[in-house]
């Protein structure tokens, strides 16, 4: 957050929280809930962003993340007004461009539920345990 002039961590946690009400409602997987707190963590130690577009970013970054991890995606419609119709289509749209842009389009990243995959296969867990671990990282995901 030291590139942030207008923004601090608790902006971003109350963002996070608000993206995470979203996601559920939604219905949308874990893994796009990661992907979307990456790309918002990647733009915002980069790039400064104003208070009054933080929530943009946000609804954004799920955008783009529910594109890439979803099978289907909410539409940009829905976002919209699930921001309370606070942005347009047409400002989702050049958010998105201006992202994928400042992301350099590398959008895939390892989220903690490929890590525990490959990391139950790796230690030859036993069923019970490999339960146990994906119970922990379910209990873990609101610690965002």
């Amino acid at each position: 957050m030291a590139t942030q002039n207008d923004i601090n961590s608790a902006m971003r946690g109350i963002l996070i929280d608000w993206l995470i009400e979203v996601a559920v409602e939604f219905n949308l997987q874990a893994d796009t809930l990661y992907t979307t707190v990456n790309y918002i963590d990647r733009y915002l130690s980069t790039w400064s962003v104003p208070r009054g577009r933080l929530q943009l970013l946000g609804v954004t970054s799920m955008l783009i993340a529910s594109k890439y991890e979803e099978i289907y995606s909410p539409s940009v419609e829905e976002y919209v007004f699930m921001t309370d119709n606070t942005y347009t289509k047409k400002q989702v749209a050049d958010m998105e461009l201006e992202v994928l842009l400042k992301l350099k389009f590398q959008l895939t990243v390892v989220t903690p539920n490929t890590f525990l995959s490959v990391f139950i296969a790796a230690a030859k867990l036993s069923p019970e345990a490999a339960a146990f671990a994906k119970v922990l990282l379910s209990t873990a995901k609101l610690t965002l």
